[in-house]
């Protein structure tokens, strides 16, 4: 499949002010939507969910151009690390393989 550019990146992250699931959830919940409505990506919340101070959020996109792709991964790194009451500990990037095979 030729022009099928697409990659999901993790971010694991800290939060160390909340006390409660409900207060991770209520730092967390901004990013998630913020990544959803403002670059229209598939965005959620994929672990560390019974953890009051950790969260793990996946983002996966798809472009016409590894460049777009790769664009789109440092903005939404920016947006991520920037975000109030978090820690950006690392972040973990896949890429998909037109070939089906992921690196």
């Amino acid at each position: 499949m030729v022009g099928v550019h697409a990659a999901a990146i993790t971010f694991d992250l800290h939060v160390p002010e909340s006390r409660s699931l409900k207060a991770k959830r209520a730092v967390i919940r901004p990013i998630v939507d913020g990544l959803r409505h403002r670059f229209h990506l598939s965005v959620a919340e994929t672990g560390h969910l019974d953890q009051w101070q950790r969260a793990e959020i996946g983002v996966a996109l798809v472009a016409a151009t590894d460049d777009r792709v790769r664009e789109v991964l440092d903005t939404v790194e920016r947006f991520v690390a920037s975000a109030a009451g978090i820690e950006l500990l690392g972040t973990e990037v896949a890429w998909f393989d037109p070939e089906g095979v992921l690196s």
